[in-house]
């Protein structure tokens, strides 16, 4: 399952986020959203978890906990649409 993860530091690296989502369970991938042009993070990035069990744990668990001074928004992440 593809998790949503927003409202990030822009210190956090996709390092801390495998982290702390790993405690629920195995991360096959992580991104954090960056600016293309200033390479800063825009603060949100995609947690990829192999059951969605796990994702489920991950996001009841983790949604409005802090990390590094910001609460995180967590959940399941919706396909993209078009604009």
């Amino acid at each position: 399952m593809n998790i949503y993860v927003g409202n990030l530091p822009y210190s956090v690296s996709e390092d801390d986020l495998k982290n702390v989502f790993g405690e629920f369970g195995e991360v096959t991938s992580v991104s954090i959203i960056t600016d293309k042009y200033s390479g800063r993070s825009k603060g949100f990035g995609f947690v990829e978890m192999s059951t969605d069990s796990e994702a489920s744990e991950a996001i009841n668990s983790l949604n409005e906990s802090d990390l590094k001074g910001r609460n995180m928004r967590v959940n399941e992440a919706k396909p993209r649409t078009e604009r």
